[in-house]
This record gives C-alpha cells, structure tokens and sequence, in this order.
C-alpha cells in the first residue's frame, strides 16, 4: 500500500454520497448496467439497487472499467419492494419517465436524500414503478427520437446532480457513516487480507494509520488456526464416513 494509493482511496471515500442512489427496474442488458454503475462511481454514489429478472447480477467487467469494485450492488425481488426499502431510508424516489407530470430533470432538487428511477430498455418505467415514484423527470430532447439509451440518460441527469451537490458543498467533507467508512477503507486497501477473512469468516483486522494490518502476526495466526480447524473437521468427517461404512 503506497501513501498515494492510501491517499486516493480516502479522498473518494470521503466524497461519497451514501443518500444518493440509482434504482433500475429490469434494465438487462449487462453493458447497460456497467455503464450506469460506472457513471454511479464518477459521481460518488457508494451503492446502486437492481429489480433484476434472474436470481444472480454480475456487472460487466468491460464496461465498468474497474468500478464494480468500488460499487456496491444490492437487488431487490420486485421494484416495490426496492422502491419500499429506499423510503424507508428516507429517500424520494424519481423516476426518468416523461409523463404530464414530469418536470425538467434540472429543476429537480437533487441536495436532497434521492434514489434516481431507471426503467427498462423497451418498456421504460413500469406502471406500479410509475405510480409508486415521488417525483416523474424529463430530459428535455430538440429532436425526432424522444428518449436517450438509459446509460446515456443516467448519465446525464446524475451529473446534474454532482453539480448541484458540488455548489452545496456536499463533497466537501465525509458523510459515510464511520462504520461504513472504516469497513470500506479495509476492503478497498486490502483486498487480499478481505479474501482471507471471507474464506476463513474472520472478523475485520484493524489497520494502522498508513493502511497497514495493526497486528499482521496475529492476523496470521488466526488464518493457521482456521484452516487447521478445517483440516480437521474434514479429517474427522472422513473418518465417521469410514466407520459408517
């Protein structure tokens, strides 16, 4: 861990925005989605939420040009229960839908706690999506096609929203939660030592202030002592299924 790797890491954690989202509602289409999460990490957003169709997501590692490491996806069974669980975190949730309520996407106030509603490439905003959503925005088109691919227009109204953050001074300080920030910075300083606490379901060692393990040894000996604990479980498993034969 270089000081400048430590640096950058830091300073994109503290401009993270953790009350400003994307939920998308069935966009399936894998270059469509990275191109959202990477636009998400550009403009600080820590986490995006997905109605996905099938059981798995996984973003499209060509299109997020990295950013799904720094991105947290959570999915959702249906766009109401998404759109519930963003409520109930207090946010508004406005969908990019052109209705004859929808204003212009740039009169929106985007200071305040929001999840950005994106509808699938076809269908656009479902009709329960649309009535559950707080608010209906639009971006204003001079031309014959009447809407942007959905990446593009994301894209688009989420820079309005840095812009709008950035003149609030909302990037100017932290705003993760320490617990969310101590957590990240471990996962994104140490990716190594995180697939080790995974693999063996060990608890998160406390860095020092340059990034490093505290007590490397102690880390070390916590991974001996699981993976000798598993040894022998599987040793004792052969053993029982050797007796029962």
């Amino acid at each position: 861990m270089t000081p400048e790797r430590l640096e950058r890491i830091q300073t994109t954690l503290n401009k993270r925005q953790p009350d400003l989202t994307v939920i998308t509602d069935e966009v399936y289409k894998p270059h469509n989605l990275s191109a959202i999460a990477r636009t998400c990490d550009a403009v600080g957003i820590p986490e995006i939420h997905c109605v996905w169709p099938t059981d798995a997501y996984r973003l499209k590692s060509s299109s997020t040009a990295g950013s799904s490491d720094w991105i947290k996806v959570n999915t959702h069974d249906s766009i109401a229960a998404g759109i519930n669980s963003l409520k109930d975190r207090g946010m508004k949730v406005v969908a990019a839908h052109l209705t004859d309520r929808a204003i212009d996407y740039r009169e929106y106030d985007f200071t305040q706690p929001t999840a950005l509603l994106m509808g699938t490439e076809q269908e656009g905003v479902s009709d329960i999506a649309s009535e559950m959503a707080d608010e209906h925005i639009v971006i204003p088109m001079q031309g014959m096609v009447r809407s942007f691919n959905v990446s593009v227009a994301a894209a688009i109204i989420l820079n309005e929203a840095q812009n709008q953050r950035q003149k609030a001074g909302m990037y100017d300080q932290r705003r993760l939660p320490d617990d969310v920030y101590q957590t990240l910075l471990f996962e994104w300083s140490q990716p190594s030592i995180l697939h080790l606490c995974r693999k063996h379901d060990l608890p998160y060692p406390k860095l020092r202030e340059d990034g490093e393990l505290l007590d490397p040894q102690g880390f070390s000996e916590q991974v001996n002592a699981s993976h000798r604990a598993k040894k022998l479980r599987r040793s004792n498993a052969i053993a029982a299924a050797k007796n029962r034969s």
